[in-house]
């Protein structure tokens, strides 16, 4: 699958990013990696300060505009690879529930475990923008459970962000283990494309470390 211009890659190993990595393997993506060492503070070096003011990764290059924020991300390498099959198509039922959970990612689920993780006390449900934490893990629960994926047997990007994102925070000890969560998880760890990227994320790390010592 090509696309006119490739996609530039800004990453670090060992974080958020490595699910942008997975994405990109999946679709069989053209695309050039910069990778940057957070130990070293390289994500807030100036010369990346340029391309990203908010000094975070990942964060994509393409045709000269610039994309961050994951649901962002993988919505739009999801539609420039539409023959991957990642995305539902504009006029497919599946495509409204599709972006909802794409956004349900940033607007609800990070903060809510950013919550848990630093132990802020949330808002009133009335004023705090995931309501609670518990019903946001319920609310999960309740879509994952008829499985396999997020959005029944159709596969799509937001599987990558969602059993990245659970896998993470679960260990961590956020997110409570719970049945239909590492089940998912599982099922997207044997996948062929999410093996390579794997492997190549852990490869990133060890030669980082390595030229650290």
């Amino acid at each position: 699958m090509n696309t006119p211009h490739r996609i530039k890659f800004h990453h670090a190993p060992n974080s958020r990013s490595g699910s942008t990595l997975m994405l990109l393997e999946e679709l069989g993506a053209q695309y050039d990696m910069h990778v940057m060492d957070l130990s070293r503070g390289e994500q807030r070096q100036p010369g990346y300060m340029k391309v990203n003011p908010m000094g975070k990764v990942p964060a994509i290059e393409h045709l000269g505009g610039l994309v961050t924020e994951r649901p962002a991300i993988f919505t739009y390498l999801a539609d420039l690879y539409p023959a991957a099959g990642l995305a539902p198509a504009l006029d497919s039922p599946l495509r409204g529930p599709y972006l909802r959970w794409l956004a349900f990612y940033g607007s609800c689920f990070e903060p809510a475990v950013m919550d848990r993780f630093m132990k802020h006390e949330p808002g009133p449900p009335s004023t705090c923008p995931y309501g609670d934490f518990d019903t946001v893990m319920d609310l999960i629960e309740a879509q994952l459970s008829p499985g396999p994926w997020l959005l029944g047997e159709h596969f799509t990007a937001a599987d990558i962000l969602w059993a990245n994102a659970l896998d993470w925070t679960m260990k961590f000890g956020i997110v409570p283990r719970r049945d239909a969560f590492e089940g998912y998880v599982a099922r997207l760890m044997v996948r062929p494309a999410i093996v390579r990227a794997a492997i190549q994320d852990e490869a990133l790390a060890r030669a980082q470390t390595l030229a650290a010592a």
